[in-house]
């Protein structure tokens, strides 16, 4: 057994833009067996998730969450297996999906009212996979479209941030109940990926169209019916573009603005079309709704385990590397969800 576990703490709050000089790096030692209280269980990390949720929390300001701490190790989803137990539902070597933060190890008091801690099976579906398509992503793009958006066959579909990890599975179940699906992304490389590997319509790249102007007319062009359903993970121009394509009674589903994670403002250019086109906007976060997960968690597993789901992974090497790899993900330099590789 090691006796040190590598930590990455919230040393500052961002000023603005996040920095590298934001993140604190510590050590803690690693209990052994006789040290962990009745109830407890040590997990190894193997990968942790980087997901913008978290630039969110590295702010003081009110939020639908409390603000990360400062000095306490960063929140993040982590999957790994038991090293030590004493809880009797969870043995030696169970693999196991959590919120273990930016660390190697975390020891979880499983006996604890809603702990965040739950046995998977890795026999079809990749453990990281619990991380993405099959875990808090994927379950964020099966409810904004499943409950919020309620797709119907024939239906026009949008979705931005499209060969991220939650994008790419909000496409890929509208296109399994038969809509026309549009993705937005940033570079020819990840729209030739959402329409040649995902399967969607088609896709408009906003790096090539970084006027507003240039962008809505080629969204109109890749949406010729207009716009039935929106999920947006982005904000600014791109949202202001599509309220110009939305139909009567259209529904949108909020997940996320990272157009405005550090601070920049985004107002919408014409609120007034979702009086005029009856739209539904509803934010959600998925935390909240335990109650979906059965049936989407079992959706989900089952089109990865078919190969019939299709994702794509950036992995960053070592917890020193989270840093970095959680800025470049801000900018959209991953591809697809990005994991880091702990072990």
């Amino acid at each position: 057994m090691p006796a040190i576990n590598h930590q990455i703490l919230l040393g500052s709050r961002p000023q603005g833009e996040a920095t590298v000089a934001n993140f604190q790096f510590s050590e803690a030692p690693v209990p052994t067996l006789e040290a962990l209280a009745e109830g407890h269980v040590l997990v190894r990390h193997h990968y942790l998730s980087l997901d913008p949720y978290m630039r969110g929390r590295m702010n003081e300001s009110r939020s639908y969450a409390e603000p990360q701490p400062l000095g306490a190790v960063m929140i993040g989803g982590t999957v790994g297996e038991v090293l030590l137990s004493r809880h009797p539902k969870f043995a030696v070597g169970d693999r196991v999906v959590g919120l273990g933060g930016w660390q190697e190890y975390s020891v979880v008091d499983a006996s604890a009212r809603g702990a965040m801690l739950s046995k998977v099976d890795t026999t079809h579906v990749p453990l990281s996979a619990y991380l993405g398509p099959v875990g808090m992503p994927g379950v964020t793009g099966w409810y904004g479209l499943v409950q919020i958006i309620q797709p119907k066959a024939g239906e026009t579909v949008v979705v931005s941030a499209a060969s991220g990890a939650v994008g790419s599975v909000v496409g890929q179940l509208a296109k399994a109940r038969g809509c026309r699906v549009v993705g937005v992304a940033g570079g020819p490389d990840k729209c030739a990926y959402v329409v040649d590997e995902l399967g969607f319509d088609a896709c408009v790249d906003h790096k090539a169209h970084p006027d507003p102007k240039a962008f809505y007319k080629a969204l109109k062009d890749a949406t010729p019916d207009g716009i039935d359903g929106y999920f947006e993970n982005v904000g600014g121009m791109i949202l202001d573009a599509v309220l110009l394509r939305m139909n009567a009674f259209g529904r949108i589903a909020v997940c996320g603005f990272i157009a405005g994670y550090n601070g920049e403002p985004t107002p919408l250019q014409n609120p007034a079309l979702i009086l005029v086109n009856r739209l539904k906007v509803e934010g959600f976060i998925v935390s909240e709704h335990p109650e979906v997960w059965p049936e989407a968690t079992k959706e989900l597993g089952t089109l990865v385990a078919t190969g019939r789901m299709k994702f794509r992974e950036s992995v960053a090497q070592g917890l020193a590397s989270a840093p970095e790899a959680f800025l470049g993900l801000l900018k959209g330099r991953n591809f697809g969800k990005q994991l880091v590789k702990l072990i």
